[in-house]
């Protein structure tokens, strides 16, 4: 999990192949120089194209070792999920686009040229995730097909909403916001639906992005100016601005050291896969208040036996959130937060350690990357005093290390 959290800042190297744009504003602070060369570097168009898509499919591909723990934790706490709305929540986005299209908002593109770069968009899409299904051929985690890698919801999803970005992402920071959530939404129903596995979702999203980029990028080719309503949808948000965001994440948590939650027990817990909501309102560019909420499944030792069932945690954490804006697209933040753990109960070959719940408190750390006006990337690191297991009152010390994708607004 560790490898594919750092991949991403590898892809920021792509960016020197391009053109730099200029600079947005004079800035004569400390530091400038440094920030001035972040911001040309990760302004660049071949950046800009690769930054979402690539890291995702790469990402995706270093998850598959991790799929059977993201599995575990679906059957932990949704066993018997199973809803049909992302048959056409895949869609919803398109249909947004056309609909806004066909009511007279001008957008980025006239029909003509829309119509064709979605087309392409569409083409390269279908033909790699097809490509790869049938390649590839991995079982579903249901049992049901060996056409699981990647997930054909998520590209689309991921696809349709990059097309309702790039058409109307510029004109509101809602269109975008309301697109990737939508995707979002596909994509992990795909997984609680059993229907795929988490690295199928992460490779299929980066596909339906990267699949827009090149599409567009081969109509604005072809077409040129012509049709072109909009040169540049790319709008550099202000480096000062009130930094709220709402965005999932999928991380690995572990606690460590050793734990006896009862006498003659000693119990290590193993690294395990998470997920979550994490949201926060600035009242400025710097403080503001804001929560997450996570589900997490960790794997049990006891007396250096492994153990059958894991232990489940529910947490719910609120509190003051800081930020400062290191660059134009680069933030870096931190957090103090109280909250609330439940821990169900988990059966040993010992004793059954006994369902608790408790309060606990925690910090963080944040790196934001602004993918896109209203679209960014962040990495965190957070740390939680949690509540003590069975009837010592030996706190676990839980480390978390995350990738999320946020809606920023």
């Amino acid at each position: 999990m560790l490898k594919y959290l750092i991949l991403p800042l590898l892809f920021a190297a792509l960016g020197s192949q391009a053109a730099p744009r200029p600079a947005d504003s004079l800035d004569l602070s400390a530091g400038a120089r440094f920030r001035q060369h972040i911001d040309r570097v990760s302004s660049t168009e071949s950046y800009r194209m690769l930054f979402l898509g690539a890291p995702l499919i790469v990402g995706g591909v270093v998850m598959q070792s991790y799929d059977a723990d993201f599995r575990r934790l679906r059957n932990g706490y949704a066993a018997s999920f199973h809803q049909t709305y992302d048959d056409w929540l895949q869609y919803a986005p398109a249909a947004a686009m056309l609909g806004i299209k066909a009511a007279g908002v001008k957008g980025r593109s006239s029909w003509g040229r829309m119509l064709v770069s979605d087309a392409f968009s569409a083409g390269l899409m279908a033909i790699a995730v097809n490509s790869l299904k049938y390649t590839c051929r991995v079982i579903r985690p249901d049992g049901s097909q060996r056409n699981s890698f990647p997930s054909g919801h998520t590209a689309t999803a991921f696809m349709t909403a990059t097309m309702l970005h790039k058409e109307y992402g510029h004109r509101s920071p809602w269109y975008s916001i309301g697109g990737y959530v939508a995707a979002t939404v596909t994509g992990v129903t795909r997984q609680l639906n059993n229907r795929h596995w988490m690295s199928d979702i992460m490779v299929g999203a980066g596909i339906g992005i990267l699949a827009t980029e090149f599409g567009y990028y081969l109509a604005d080719l072809i077409f040129k100016d012509k049709g072109l309503f909009v040169t540049d949808t790319y709008v550099v948000h202000d480096r000062y601005r009130k930094p709220s965001f709402l965005s999932f994440s999928l991380a690995t948590s572990i606690a460590a050291g050793r734990y006896t939650p009862y006498p003659g027990m000693e119990m290590k817990l193993l690294a395990g896969p998470t997920v979550g909501v994490q949201g926060a309102w600035f009242a400025s560019t710097y403080w503001g208040v804001g929560g997450r909420m996570s589900c997490s499944n960790l794997r049990v030792k006891v007396n250096n036996v492994a153990e059958k069932d894991n232990l489940e945690i529910v947490s719910l954490y609120a509190g003051p959130y800081f930020s400062y804006p290191l660059s134009l697209r680069w933030q870096v933040g931190s957090k103090l937060a109280a909250g609330y753990e439940i821990y169900k109960s988990c059966l040993t070959h010992v004793r059954r350690i006994e369902e608790r719940h408790g309060f606990s408190f925690g910090t963080g750390l944040s790196a934001t990357y602004m993918a896109m006006q209203n679209l960014g990337v962040r990495f965190g690191a957070d740390y939680d005093c949690a509540p003590p297991l069975g009837i010592t009152q030996q706190r676990l010390h839980k480390l978390t290390f995350a990738l999320e994708i946020a809606a920023v607004f």
